[in-house]
Formats: structure tokens, C-alpha cells, sequence
């Protein structure tokens, strides 16, 4: 296992982090059996979220049988409108962790206006967070986002967290100038998903399956990830011990791409570019706001992939959470376009974008998605 410097948080992390949000047994021995092999693995990185059903809770059973000076702890707490509604849910977190003093914090979900506002409000979550390091309860604060780049620079730029947790992957490259800044800044970079929400790697299509050989596509994405000294760490999310194994091949594996790996990544841009052709987008962006609410770049970005190396199942999971809404997921579905038109002259590649969203959503939307945190608490 390598270990990486996490920004000026010092704390030297496992360039792989125990994600919890997929723990899908509510049997205590079997969620510690998850945390138990992780550790004995080399991971020293465990990070669960108020908001994550009964993780914490079962990580505080799992914790009972594992030195804890030998792991580093992340919970996330959500914005609040309240100093006492955010330290109720901190007190709450610490309490089914069954620790006393936490590592680090993330605020967690910082991925629109309002709540980046409720998250710097002196007299709401920034003063609990302010009051909880200075009372030795917490080492490090971070955040957590699911926001637009814009929103990911301003809230770096505030200069008071130490850490980001956020997308970016090979498939989604739109936050590389957070990432830049980040770096500038000292902080430490957390990578969520990048298995899941990064291409649903796990099981590939059989294009992308093909193109990656002799790699496993999960693990090229990640190897792309690490190759990249201003990402520290990648969260992995294994519902059971055994699922652990598959992700081990890169944990000793640092170093800047070998030139198979760069040939196998060029051979995924060249397929997508030479499938797409004329209606390839290349994710500037130039093509928005749009009168109706609808994110763009993001629809053709799983566009792409879904016509480009038949990742249909990855494009419908995602397109399938679009709802209108501006947190988690933002914007209409592409059915949504009224044809206006305004885009057309913005657009540098003189996409036909109108066309291309009726035809996203024709291939990709086949009922309507929930995240899995929404399904863990069903």
C-alpha cells in the first residue's frame, strides 16, 4: 500500500480509503469483517457520513476490534441552518462512532449557492465547525461536494477547509481547475466513487472491456487517478470483504503512467472521437445557461460514452437522477429542451445540441433513479 501526504492536514493516508455508504448487511460482523480486512490490507483511511443510514454506527462496532491509533476517521456532517441542529448531528455521529476525538470533518454536500452560504455562516455550521477545533473534538475540517466547478473554486478559495472530497475521474475531467487549486492551496484531494460514479468500472461494457486490455478498466481509472501526485487518496466502496481484492492491484502502484497504460487511455479517446464523429462534445461548457435548466455538457458527456464505447448502463444510471433539481444532480433531463436555439451559436463544434439531447434522452432514460444512500434508508 502507498501513503500520500493529505494537503497540510498531515495526515499520511493510504492512497485507497474505505468508503462506507455501501455497507448492504445490517449484520455487525459482517460490515467489521469489511473494516478488518481493509485495515489488515494497509488501508488507514475510514470515511462515513451522518447521512449513510447505520454506517457509522456499524463502523463504531467494527472499531471496537481495531487499534484506532491506527486508522484515520472521516465522517461528514450536512449543512445547517443552526449552530445546535449542526452540533446535535455531530454530537449524534461521534456517539455511534463511539469515538471521542475525529480526525476529520467534512461538511458535507456543499453543491449549490444556499448551501455554500449555510456552510460559511458565522453563526450557523461555520461557528460549530470553528468551536469544534478549537475544543480538540475535531483535527481537520473539509467538504464534500456534488457541486459545479464555479462552486468547488469559490468554496476553495474561502481558504478555510483543508481538505475537498469530490468527482473526477477520466470520464469526468470538468473539475481539473479545482484539482489545480486545491493543489495550490496545500489540500488535501479525496476522489469519491471513482468505480462507481467514475464509469461504473466494475462491470464494463464489452468496447470498453476490449480497449483497456491487458487492463481491467476499474483499475486503469485508477491508475490514471494516482498517477497524479496532487490526488492523494480514492475512496472504494465494497459491500463485502471479498470485493476488496479487485481493487489491490494499484495500492502499491504510484507511479506515472507506463506507456501501455497511455496507449490504452488514448484508445478510449480515440474510439469515443471516431464513434461520435461530427457529434462528439468536448465539455467546454460555452453552450450554457440554458433558459431551461438543462445541464448541457453533462447529458452529452454520458452522450458520449454511451455511443462512443457502449457504456448504456453507466449513462442511464446517471441520467436517470436528473430531476429538475439543483443539489445532488443538477438540471431537466434533456427532454426538457424547447428547442430555443440560444445554445446553437455558442457552441464552437456546431452540435446540433437541440438533436442530441432528444436523441440522450431517447437511449438513456428508463424510469427514475435514487441515489444510494436514498435506497440504504428505504
Amino acid at each position: 500500500m502507498q501513503y500520500r501526504r493529505f494537503g497540510k492536514t498531515e495526515m499520511n493516508l493510504s492512497v485507497l480509503t474505505l468508503g462506507l455508504m455501501r455497507y448492504m448487511s445490517k449484520d455487525p460482523e459482517q460490515s467489521a469483517a469489511v473494516v478488518r480486512r481493509a485495515v489488515s490490507s494497509g488501508i488507514n483511511h475510514l470515511e462515513t457520513a451522518r447521512g449513510y443510514g447505520e454506517s457509522e454506527e456499524l463502523l463504531g462496532h467494527a472499531l471496537k476490534r481495531i487499534d484506532r491509533k491506527k486508522v484515520f476517521i472521516t465522517t461528514k456532517v450536512g449543512v445547517c441552518k443552526t449552530y445546535d441542529d449542526f452540533m446535535k448531528h455531530f454530537e449524534t455521529s461521534m456517539s455511534k462512532m463511539g469515538i471521542d476525538v475525529l480526525d476529520n470533518l467534512d461538511v458535507h454536500g456543499i453543491n449549490n449557492e444556499d448551501k455554500f452560504r449555510m456552510a460559511m455562516d458565522e453563526n450557523g455550521t461555520m461557528k460549530a465547525c470553528r468551536r469544534l477545533l478549537d475544543s480538540g473534538a475535531v483535527r481537520h475540517i473539509g467538504f464534500s461536494t456534488h457541486g459545479k466547478t464555479d462552486l468547488l473554486l469559490k468554496t476553495v478559495n474561502t481558504e478555510f477547509f483543508e481538505s475537498i472530497n469530490l468527482h473526477y475521474y477520466w470520464f469526468y475531467q470538468a473539475h481539473a481547475p479545482a484539482v489545480a487549486r486545491a493543489a495550490e492551496l496545500d489540500m488535501g484531494v479525496l476522489i469519491i466513487s471513482p468505480n462507481e460514479k467514475g464509469g461504473m468500472l466494475f462491470k464494463p461494457s464489452e468496447v470498453l472491456t476490449r480497449l483497456s486490455a491487458p487492463f481491467h478498466p476499474m483499475n486503469l481509472n485508477k491508475r490514471w487517478l494516482l498517477s497524479d501526485p496532487r490526488i492523494h487518496t480514492l475512496s472504494l466502496g465494497p459491500a463485502v470483504a471479498d470485493e476488496l481484492d479487485a481493487h489491490m492491484a494499484v495500492a502499491d502502484d504510484a507511479r506515472p503512467l507506463t506507456e501501455q497504460e497511455k496507449a490504452a487511455l488514448d484508445r478510449w479517446d480515440r474510439t469515443i472521437r471516431e464513434k461520435l464523429g461530427a457529434d462528439f462534445c468536448t465539455q467546454c461548457g460555452r453552450c450554457l445557461p440554458c433558459p431551461e435548466f438543462i445541464d448541457i455538457p453533462e447529458i452529452l458527456r454520458l452522450r458520449n460514452v454511451a455511443v462512443g464505447l457502449g457504456m448504456n448502463d453507466y449513462g442511464s444510471f446517471r441520467y436517470n437522477l436528473l430531476d429538475g433539481s439543483n443539489d445532488w444532480f443538477h438540471g431537466w433531463p434533456g427532454s426538457h429542451c424547447t428547442k430555443c436555439g440560444e445554445c446553437l451559436p455558442r457552441c464552437p463544434e456546431k452540435l446540433d445540441i437541440p438533436c442530441l439531447l432528444f436523441d440522450a434522452h431517447r437511449r438513456l432514460k428508463t424510469g427514475i433513479g435514487r441515489r444510494l444512500w436514498q435506497r440504504l434508508v428505504r
